[in-house]
């Protein structure tokens, strides 16, 4: 099943929120936390890349741990091909949280 996209860093599938696990996305309108220093860039250009990533494709995701907000991190790919590493590549995320190897 290929998951809905909810911003340029986190997929719903079903009733679960998986949030990307090394990267950081523009934020949408409204949810930059105040005092947070959130990433620059447009939230919908880089929702819309995500989108078409996973768009009708079977997208696999190895959770790491649960986030506060209880969603699940996770290292996802499409096809063996890692879906953090093309945000970052195209400029619509950045590595934020760890590593990347891409």
């Amino acid at each position: 099943m290929s998951p809905s996209v909810v911003d340029g860093d986190t997929l719903r599938c079903r009733d679960q929120s998986i949030r990307l696990s090394v990267i950081d996305a523009p934020e949408m309108p409204g949810h930059c936390a105040p005092g947070r220093q959130c990433v620059a860039g447009d939230p919908f250009e880089s929702k819309a890349n995500l989108e078409r990533l996973v768009s009708g494709q079977p997208v696999s995701c190895e959770q790491i741990t649960t986030d506060r907000y209880g969603r699940a991190v996770a290292a996802c790919t499409v096809f063996g091909a890692d879906i953090e590493c093309a945000q970052v590549k195209g400029g619509y995320a950045v590595v934020r949280y760890g590593s990347l190897s891409c």
